[in-house]
């Protein structure tokens, strides 16, 4: 699913209006009534509603939908806030139809009104009211001040539900409002595609549930359009995903080698490897340090296993990378000079892609220039993480914005882990993964991620496929386990038991 800006949302629209052909004012109609037809089917008629309209189309929206709900006998206040100017032709026409309801109360806000609360004129909202917040929608370009954001501050304190229209007033699609005063949604009505700041996690107390709404823009426009940014949905795996020939042994599916484990930290080496193998990679050899030999032996047999000849750490990878189809370094390998330094010998002598993660990460960041990578290699950071690399960012439009350039400096992939973890690719592009939820933060996770591209980039996936297909069944594998065991009771092992089911689901 294509992720556009502001400007690109707008042309749509626009291409839309000529070439369907349809007029501003019955798209707008179509919008408000799929609104209205969301507000029905889930059980909302019952409520009272007041709707908060600016005089831009975004309060057109809601002038629509405020007699839509009339029409169905619904009580309905409608609040307009008044700055002096008439406001779009299309809400215009909407607040002329909408006096043809004098059931409906309309009221204007105004900045020198001194009644109501707070020595404004906002009446008092009881906490069975629905709130429709349709003050301002994508177009919004500053933000907001004065009589708005005491009205927005006014809404955010009252307790009712609230519902937004194509985004909550106050946040910008395409850069961060970090700060600005916003519409808490329970609930936020949204346009036929995700827009970046419902993907940012700043945002997340802002928007609530988020709603997608097919309003039948042009598809032909959609098709056409060039896009840096996606959302990962079922066409984008699809068309990665590659079954299984049933002609196929093991050696087609590759060696995998696991780098992991330090004193006290095999558990890691443990989670990525198990990982690894469910994923599919057709062997398995894992490095660790002598400690670990016996732990890896009886947790995973159907591993090869090599030791360090340290027995707490990695100090030397003893053995011909190159052999092997794919390499994944870091879980639990802690920092310590000899194993950064082994880290640096493998980066150096390897030419396949790595998947590096974790301490593998932190020890690269200790240097103090990064040393070269394989190209292609995957870079699997947390934010703390992907800051030690790459610097300190003021919100995470700019994290985003780094990691899609430094991801083509590199010429290599970033997983910069999150909600909607995000995969910048060597070509300037940016997947934000649709799969997941809360229980997954929890201790092992990202080593059970490490294991699960690693295995993809053994059996010949591209590192930019491995990437975005392992993060996807790693979402999809943390989803069913949140089923089966609940989000709080999840652990990392909870995952790797649900890769099987995740695969189930995906080939189905």
């Amino acid at each position: 699913m294509k992720i556009l800006t502001a400007e690109q949302i707008r042309a749509w629209d626009q291409f839309t209006i000529e070439h369907e052909p349809i007029t501003s004012i019955d798209l707008m109609e179509r919008a408000a009534s799929k609104c209205f037809e969301w507000l029905e089917e889930n059980n909302w008629l019952i409520f009272p509603f007041t709707i908060f309209c600016g005089k831009g189309n975004n309060g057109g929206d809601g002038l629509a939908i405020a007699r839509m709900l009339a029409n169905r006998g619904c009580t309905v206040s409608v609040y307009i806030l008044e700055f002096g100017h008439k406001g779009t032709e299309d809400f215009q026409a909407n607040l002329a139809r909408l006096h043809q309801y004098p059931a409906v109360t309309i009221q204007f806000i105004q900045e020198e009104s001194p009644e109501g609360v707070n020595g404004t004129n906002f009446h008092e909202l009881s906490k069975n009211t629905v709130v429709i917040d349709a003050l301002f929608g994508s177009g919004l370009a500053r933000p907001l001040d004065g009589i708005t954001s005491k009205l927005v501050d006014h809404i955010n304190g009252s307790g009712c539900t609230v519902i937004a229209i194509d985004i909550p007033s106050g946040m910008a699609v395409d850069r961060s409002s970090k700060g600005n005063t916003i519409i808490k949604a329970d609930y936020t009505l949204s346009f036929q595609t995700y827009k970046l700041a419902f993907l940012a996690g700043e945002n997340s107390e802002f928007m609530g549930e988020v709603v997608i709404l097919d309003i039948g823009l042009s598809s032909e426009y959609l098709s056409r359009l060039g896009t840096k940014l996606e959302l990962i949905d079922d066409s984008i795996i699809d068309s990665i995903y590659k079954p299984r020939n049933k002609f196929a042994h093991k050696g087609n599916f590759g060696h995998a080698l696991i780098i992991a484990g330090s004193y006290g930290k095999i558990g890691a080496a443990v989670l990525s490897s198990k990982s690894c193998l469910r994923t599919g990679a057709g062997l398995l050899t894992c490095f660790i340090p002598k400690c670990g030999y016996e732990i890896m032996q009886t947790a995973l047999p159907e591993a090869m296993v090599m030791t360090d000849t340290n027995s707490s750490i990695i100090t030397k990878v003893d053995d011909d990378p190159s052999k092997y189809d794919s390499i994944g370094i870091g879980p639990g390998i802690g920092t310590a000079s000899e194993t950064r330094s082994a880290i640096k010998e493998l980066l150096s002598v390897h030419k396949k892609p790595i998947v590096i993660d974790a301490d593998g990460l932190n020890g690269l960041s200790m240097e103090k220039k990064l040393p070269p990578l394989p190209a292609d290699s995957i870079l699997t950071p947390h934010p703390k993480e992907f800051e030690r690399l790459f610097g300190e960012c003021k919100d995470d439009f700019e994290r985003i914005d780094k990691a899609i350039v430094n991801a083509k400096l590199l010429n290599c992939s970033i997983v910069l882990k999150g909600h909607h973890t995000l995969i910048a690719t060597a070509g300037g592009k940016g997947y934000f993964n649709s799969t997941g939820n809360a229980g997954m933060a929890t201790a092992g996770s990202g080593d059970v991620l490490t294991g699960m591209i690693t295995a993809l980039l053994a059996q010949g996936y591209s590192s930019e496929q491995a990437a975005i297909l392992g993060v996807y069944l790693h979402g999809c594998a943390g989803d069913i386990a949140a089923i089966e065991n609940s989000q709080e009771a999840m652990i990392a092992g909870d995952i790797i038991d649900s890769i099987g089911k995740a695969f189930k689901q995906l080939a189905s």
